[in-house]
């Protein structure tokens, strides 16, 4: 994956994992979905991250990620999914 694009998904995470107050207000507003709520936060979590990747992709690259960057950022998300379950 391009070294750019790469520390861009990182700044994402980071930011994702420090400002989670934002997901929590979220789910706070949306009352109506406390039976599954982590799954929701989770959710919010993998598609700011997918966004992220899609639209740095696009900027920096100025085309549409290649199948091997998709499986090359699914493996970022696998390999921070414990940590997005337990911080957010």
């Amino acid at each position: 994956m391009n070294e750019i694009l790469l520390e861009k998904i990182n700044e994402k995470i980071n930011e994702i994992l420090t400002n989670k107050d934002e997901i929590k207000k979220i789910r706070q507003t949306l009352d109506k979905l406390e039976k599954d709520e982590k799954s929701f936060v989770y959710g919010i979590v993998i598609g700011r991250l997918y966004n992220s990747f899609h639209y740095q992709c696009r900027r920096l690259l100025k085309r549409d990620p290649t199948n091997e960057e998709f499986t090359e950022f699914l493996g970022i998300l696998k390999k921070h999914e414990i940590e997005f379950l337990e911080k957010i």
